[in-house]
């Protein structure tokens, strides 16, 4: 049954992926471009999912566990770290180049569309690389070991890396 409504869930997310114009990168980059040619119908893509996502959440709250497990799995992080931002800028520079992100990536190759073919390969590499890491560094962040005691703002500034005593 789980699978079952997995598969449902998915379409229809393909399906309003699709209808929206989402899985266009022309149309992500161009709500992007802001200017002349700008293109604002993703904000309402974006503000019809937060109105349905703000309802379902509110009904899914008064409930004490979900309707197809024992428990819900809600995220126990707090910390905003170098991890994440790096990660955030990571992915929101890749969206600003390629105009996917991954969920319209994964729709899209699905059609073997090259981009998007191209964008999902880069998503598996940077999950594998990411894997690796972890494994071989044994948790520790990349930012961590590798830039530990590096300024950001000489980083941010494009200047020489400064270094300071940790």
């Amino acid at each position: 049954m789980l699978n079952i409504t997995a598969f449902i869930c998915a379409f229809v997310f393909a399906l309003g992926l699709g209808v929206s114009g989402m899985t266009n990168p022309e149309k992500v980059l161009g709500f992007l471009r802001v200017g002349d040619a700008w293109d604002p119908s993703l904000a309402f893509v974006m503000a019809g999912a937060v109105a349905v996502y703000s309802l379902v959440y509110s009904l899914i709250g008064t409930r004490s566990r979900p309707v197809l497990d024992g428990q819900f799995h809600l995220p126990t992080a707090k910390r905003v770290d170098a991890r994440l931002l790096l990660g955030a800028a990571l992915f929101g520079v890749g969206w600003g180049i390629a105009g996917y992100c991954p969920g319209p990536a994964l729709v899209s190759a699905a059609t073997l569309q090259p981009s998007s073919l191209w964008v999902v390969l880069g998503l598996v590499s940077g999950m594998a690389l990411f894997e690796w890491q972890s494994k071989f560094e044994r948790g520790r962040p990349f930012f961590e070991k590798y830039f530990r005691g590096i300024r950001l703002r000489s980083l941010l500034a494009g200047k020489n890396f400064e270094r300071v005593s940790p």
